[in-house]
């Protein structure tokens, strides 16, 4: 049989060039996989992987999401052989092993696999995501459920070598909780006690979904590890506790925020999982139409004045705001931030921890930043006058503040600050910019497919003065765990300050005022972006009024 290589089957295809495939080749390292470089690059989709390889091999497609696996298949194949080589045992017929393989023409994994089982092996091909998932669901939890049922009696008390040592069922258990997780790419899971159970729950892409649900006897056992790995008193239960845990998960560095609150069933954590490596986000990434990006660099490339990005809590505010400062990063600027909590550790900036209980608040840590000759400062968020009034001062005194604000519009973030008492003139001297800001889920690239819009989209197009003749609806595939969404992108609205928003702000103009002059001026509002990025292809009509409300 003659081995036809990965690159040439897909430049073949035509979903490849030469050149994308020579520059890939070169750049890669020598340990990584030709089509785990293509995905990094954004080259092809893994579902493109996928029709390539079962087209032009005959190698056939296995859908891992709706599959049934017999446990005793499971057992035949040792769980470091399937994690090695990401495969997955599925059934036997005859003297045949059938397996879902990321790689399928990984000839040596096959020989090594049948040199284990002595049975012949018959590759099928499943996306790389679907088969992490299989094998953490059918080797790692159901192991560690299994040997917790076996070894602890429902009413035993904690043990604390249980929890303590590293090859216990309950150390595994929550390990594999929070790889499969961060395999998901979950913002943050849940562990929800009810009376007669311990839901686990992921976030993904911004919604919750029930991942596994767990006797109410392993709750304190479970509860007592995350404790423990947080650096938590593990024997106050009665009050809420605030912790952090960082990690390595295939060979990333995670960071973990841990909190727990008390509920009449129990406490309920919640750990929010900070992906380090997508934190120094490239400020052309962000989803910025041309026009807004060309605006907002504007804004934070003037020497001073300050700079706002309004939303709700988990609208990206906080990425925005790294990716800004990640740009304005260089040697000869001195730049300090504050915040509650630190959430991505950036090098060569100086990032201060607010600690309330010992006087360390917002305001307090501004009036220290201030004396230490700083360029840009960054406030995690202005929550009240005291705050606000510092960070404008600091703004006329030559320094950029960039900072964010709860409010649900960027035209709202003034009229906020003027009813926490900041003056009139001094805001309107002080303001560059404000953003809007929201998350929407976007379309999977693997089942996306155009149709015709409902009556209720077409007439939301024409009240945006748009017209389109088709949108694109995902699906449902094992890629995007059949909801027909995968990531998120960011929609914005972008107001600069002109001399004409600094005059209603002297003159307290009204709101209505200020959303007529921006309208006739053609801003962006958060619903034209949204809308705009449904033409694209990019995400639906129901994520954006899910996130927006019209003006």
């Amino acid at each position: 049989m003659v081995r036809k290589r990965l690159g040439d089957l897909l430049v073949n295809a035509e979903l490849l060039t030469e050149e994308q495939l020579a520059r890939t080749l070169s750049e890669k390292s020598p340990d990584e996989k030709l089509g785990d470089a293509l995905l990094r690059e954004g080259y092809i989709t893994e579902q493109q992987l996928i029709e390539v390889l079962e087209f032009q091999l005959g190698i056939p497609h296995v859908n891992l999401y709706q599959y049934t696996i017999d446990e005793d298949v499971v057992n035949l194949v040792p769980k470091d052989l399937a994690k090695r080589y990401l495969l997955m045992p599925l059934r036997i017929e005859g003297n045949k092993l059938f397996v879902a393989m990321a790689d399928p023409m990984d000839y040596f994994a096959i020989e090594e696999l049948r040199i284990a089982t002595g049975l012949q092996i018959t590759p099928g091909i499943a996306t790389k995501d679907s088969i992490y998932r299989t094998i953490t669901k059918h080797y790692d939890l159901q192991e560690s459920i299994e040997e917790l049922m076996g070894d602890y009696a429902p009413q035993e008390a904690i043990d604390e070598t249980g929890i303590t040592d590293e090859d216990s069922p309950i150390v595994r258990l929550v390990n594999q909780i929070i790889t499969n997780a961060a395999a998901q790419k979950a913002s943050d899971i849940h562990f929800d006690p009810q009376e007669g159970e311990l839901r686990v729950r992921y976030r993904v892409d911004g919604v919750l979904r029930t991942e596994r649900t767990l006797p109410k006897y392993m709750q304190s056992m479970l509860i007592a590890r995350i404790k423990i790995i947080s650096n938590l008193n593990i024997t106050e239960s009665r009050m809420p506790q605030d912790g952090r845990v960082k990690l390595e998960i295939n060979h990333r560095q995670v960071d973990i925020r841990v909190s727990t609150l008390p509920s009449i069933f129990g406490e309920k954590v919640v750990m929010r999982i900070l992906d380090i490596g997508n934190a120094l986000n490239d400020i052309t990434r962000l989803g910025f139409t041309d026009s807004n990006l060309a605006s907002f660099k504007q804004m934070i490339e003037k020497p001073n004045g300050i700079i706002l990005i309004t939303g709700p809590t988990g609208s990206g505010k906080s990425s925005t705001l790294y990716a800004a400062l990640n740009r304005l990063n260089r040697e000869e600027v001195n730049i300090i931030t504050i915040e509650d909590p630190v959430e991505y550790q950036l090098a060569g900036i100086n990032q201060i921890q607010v600690k309330e209980e010992i006087g360390m608040t917002f305001a307090a840590g501004l009036r220290s930043i201030l004396r230490q000759d700083p360029d840009i400062i960054m406030i995690g968020e202005i929550r009240d006058f005291e705050t606000a009034q510092i960070a404008v001062r600091a703004s006329l005194t030559g320094h950029l503040v960039l900072s964010t604000l709860h409010t649900n519009s960027a035209v709202d973030a003034l009229t906020r600050l003027i009813d926490m008492g900041v003056e009139p003139f001094l805001l309107s001297s002080s303001l560059n910019g404000i953003v809007g800001q929201r998350l929407v889920r976007k379309i999977c690239k693997d089942c996306g497919e155009k149709v015709k819009p409902a009556e209720r989209e077409r007439q939301l197009f024409a009240n945006a003065n748009m017209e389109v003749t088709t949108v694109t609806r995902g699906k449902g595939c094992p890629s995007c765990g059949m909801t027909g969404y995968r990531g998120r992108l960011a929609i914005h609205e972008v107001l600069p300050i002109d001399e004409e928003i600094r005059r209603f702000i002297l003159n307290t103009g009204t709101r209505s005022e200020i959303l007529h002059y921006v309208k006739e001026n053609g801003m962006l509002f958060l619903l034209d972006d949204g809308l705009q990025k449904v033409a694209q292809g990019l995400t639906t009509t129901e994520e954006v009024l899910r996130v927006v409300s019209s003006n």
